[in-house]
């Protein structure tokens, strides 16, 4: 099943996709949220390259785990963006993806001029293949137990 991932931020928005057996997570590119929410061309060029058979958002968790406001935010923009392409959406802890975006940039000599517009989307791929390798981990011992 292939999953496109959002890292919704209040301007920009990282969207990174899965393989189409659910296993491999890569960023495809930023745009800005409002592109998003109001289902621009550019956004629709994305859903129409990609077709995903679900969204995965996500959630700004504070680091005891709680959902603040950024996380209410979140959804709402979520849960309307979902509706709107007729998709399901799940949303996944986002915490830290982010920093270790940067971090691995950072890592490979981008500047900080040069993370901008990279860090959404490669932390969607993070928190995406994070949340791919805990679904397949769970059908796999499902197997097992089978």
């Amino acid at each position: 099943m292939r999953v496109l991932a959002l890292d919704i931020g209040k301007k920009r928005t990282g969207v990174a996709v899965s393989d189409a057996l659910g296993r491999i997570a890569s960023p495809v590119c930023v745009l800005s949220t409002d592109e998003v929410v109001s289902g621009a061309a550019s956004w629709q060029r994305v859903l129409q390259d990609w077709e995903p058979e679900m969204l995965l958002a996500g959630l700004p968790l504070s680091l005891d785990g709680a959902e603040g406001g950024q996380a209410r935010r979140v959804r709402r923009v979520g849960d309307a963006v979902a509706a709107s392409c007729g998709l399901a959406i799940d949303y996944a802890d986002e915490r830290l993806s982010s920093a270790q975006a940067k971090r691995s940039l950072h890592d490979l000599g981008a500047t900080e001029a040069q993370m901008r517009g990279k860090v959404d989307m490669i932390a969607a791929s993070l928190f995406l293949q994070a949340w791919l390798d805990e679904r397949n981990a769970a059908r796999e011992e499902e197997g097992t137990h089978a």
